[in-house]
C-alpha cells in the first residue's frame, strides 16, 4: 500500500462525511476522535507516531466541524489515562475538570500533540460525553461517547493501514409495554 498525506486526508474526509450524514449533531455537540498514528502508517499502536499523520488528520477533522459549530475532543492513549484535547471555552462551558498535563509523540500521541498546535486554547480534560465519534487504530473511545452507542456503516473500513469504527449516539429508549417513542397523544 502506498501511502500519502493526501489519502489520508481523503480517507479521514470520506469517513467523517459518511458519519455525519447518518447522525444529526447540532452546533456545540461534542464529536470525540481516537486516532493512533501508528496504526494509520501499519504499525503496533503507539510505537512509530507520526506528526505529520497526526496535523493532517486534526486539520482534515476541523475543516469540517470548524464551520458546523461542532467541538473536536481529541482522545490521548493510555499513557494520559485516554484524556482529552478540547478547547479551554468548551470545558468551561461544560464544566469539565481540566487536569494538568501536555501531549507528546509517545504520550497522547501524534494527534494529541497536533490538536494541542491548532486549537486557539487547548487544555486536557479528564471525561466528555460526545454525541458521536471517529475511532482510527481501535483507540476504545466507546468510554467517551454517550449511552446509546450505535455503529455507522461507512465506505471507509480503514485509513491508512488502521481499522476504522464510526459511532453516534441516540437517546435511550425507556419504559415498558405502553411506551412510545414518537409523538402520537392519542394512541
Amino acid at each position: 500500500m502506498t501511502l500519502t498525506l493526501e489519502k489520508i486526508e481523503q480517507q479521514t474526509n470520506s469517513g467523517l462525511n459518511e458519519l455525519l450524514s447518518q447522525t444529526t449533531l447540532e452546533p456545540d455537540s461534542l464529536f470525540v476522535l481516537g486516532c493512533s498514528t501508528s496504526e494509520i502508517q501499519g504499525e503496533h499502536i503507539g510505537k512509530h507516531s507520526n506528526i505529520d499523520i497526526g496535523r493532517t488528520v486534526i486539520q482534515t477533522i476541523l475543516k469540517t466541524l470548524a464551520p458546523l459549530k461542532i467541538n473536536l475532543a481529541v482522545q490521548g492513549c493510555e499513557h494520559l489515562n485516554r484524556a482529552l484535547v478540547v478547547e479551554k471555552k468548551v470545558a468551561q462551558k461544560l464544566n469539565l475538570e481540566v487536569v494538568s498535563v501536555y501531549p507528546s509523540l509517545h504520550a497522547g500521541g501524534a494527534a494529541q500533540v497536533a490538536a494541542f498546535e491548532q486549537f486557539e486554547n487547548p487544555v486536557e480534560v479528564e471525561h466528555i460525553v460526545a454525541q458521536a465519534g471517529m475511532d482510527i487504530g481501535d483507540t476504545s473511545i466507546g468510554m467517551h461517547v454517550k449511552y446509546v452507542q450505535i455503529p455507522v456503516r461507512t465506505s471507509i473500513k480503514e485509513i491508512g493501514a488502521a481499522h476504522t469504527t464510526f459511532l453516534r449516539s441516540r437517546p435511550k429508549l425507556i419504559g415498558g409495554q405502553r411506551a412510545k417513542y414518537s409523538w402520537d397523544p392519542f394512541s
